[in-house]
């Protein structure tokens, strides 16, 4: 049976669960969450297009409407804070912390991806150690929940191809990986779950090159053979993309840090509805329809 096919008959015998909600009607959605990306926030002077202080205004704007559209949980999609310009380790937490602070004002769970420059100046366990991921051991820095009848799975490319994790600027950004031992992982998270699957990342799995996950290929054939893969969520590459691969899509939000003002923020609305994924993307994000 093709790979498109199976999904089909996987996903339609899956268990759907659609919360009930006051004076509901078809139109609402089954799950809502928010999703924003790069925000690189630094005490940095602006450097080319990145304009790194203004990110704090900028998420502030992102939670408040967030919490304003009844999003029930906030995922950063990665490169939270920036340490690219190697700052000192007492300069480097402080960023992530002032940054976190504003994210923190979400009134509803929140979560984390890794991306490559929260590691330029810090380890995993210097960052895991100052952002909450809500209900998730601090030591995970991949992990997954359920919630409105999804499976949610948080993904770690930040590994060296030798398998070692990033770690205060020891590695090349263009050398991100899936390791064996989290791909199995994935594995199990698959076939365990009775529900369809929402993927977060923060390179991108659908391509080849220097943006993408060098094992992508690899790991798409896990999400593919599941058959219980709706969408991919990854940030990374700033300007944004989507396309379709074997019935999953893949969307590639914008980031925050690009440009100056609040008009060049960027943040979206997932509503997850029994047949389709609407995103509505706010200030530069793009929309986009999903349909399951």
């Amino acid at each position: 049976m093709p790979k498109t096919n199976r999904r089909k008959f996987v996903l339609a015998s899956l268990t759907v669960l659609t919360l009930p909600r006051r004076g509901s009607t078809a139109e609402q959605p089954v799950l809502r969450f928010g999703l924003v990306t790069d925000a690189h926030y630094a005490d940095y002077e602006t450097l080319g297009n990145r304009h790194y202080r203004e990110s704090l205004t900028k998420m502030s704007e992102c939670v408040e409407s967030m919490n304003q559209q009844g999003a029930e949980f906030l995922v950063d999609l990665g490169d939270f804070n920036d340490g690219a310009r190697k700052p000192a380790e007492e300069d480097a937490l402080r960023f992530l912390s002032e940054i976190e602070a504003r994210f923190a004002r979400f009134s509803g769970p929140r979560y984390h991806v890794l991306g490559n420059h929260n590691m330029d100046a810090l380890s995993k366990t210097q960052v895991l150690g100052q952002i909450k991921n809500t209900g998730i051991d601090p030591e995970r820095s991949y992990f997954s929940f359920d919630r409105g009848g999804r499976r949610f799975l948080v993904l770690d490319a930040c590994f060296r191809s030798d398998g070692a994790p990033y770690d205060r600027g020891d590695f090349q950004w263009t050398d991100a990986n899936i390791p064996a031992e989290e791909l199995r992982w994935i594995k199990e998270q698959l076939e365990d779950s009775p529900h369809p699957v929402i993927v977060f990342i923060h390179q991108l799995l659908d391509g080849s090159g220097n943006i993408f996950v060098k094992n992508a290929a690899e790991v798409r054939n896990v999400l593919e053979d599941s058959g219980k893969v709706l969408a991919v969520f990854q940030g990374h590459h700033h300007s944004g993309s989507y396309r379709e691969l074997e019935g999953i899509h893949y969307y590639t939000l914008r980031a925050m840090v690009e440009g100056s003002g609040p008009e060049n923020s960027s943040y979206a609305l997932v509503d997850v509805q029994p047949d389709r994924i609407v995103v509505k993307g706010y200030r530069r994000a793009v929309d986009q329809t999903i349909s399951s």
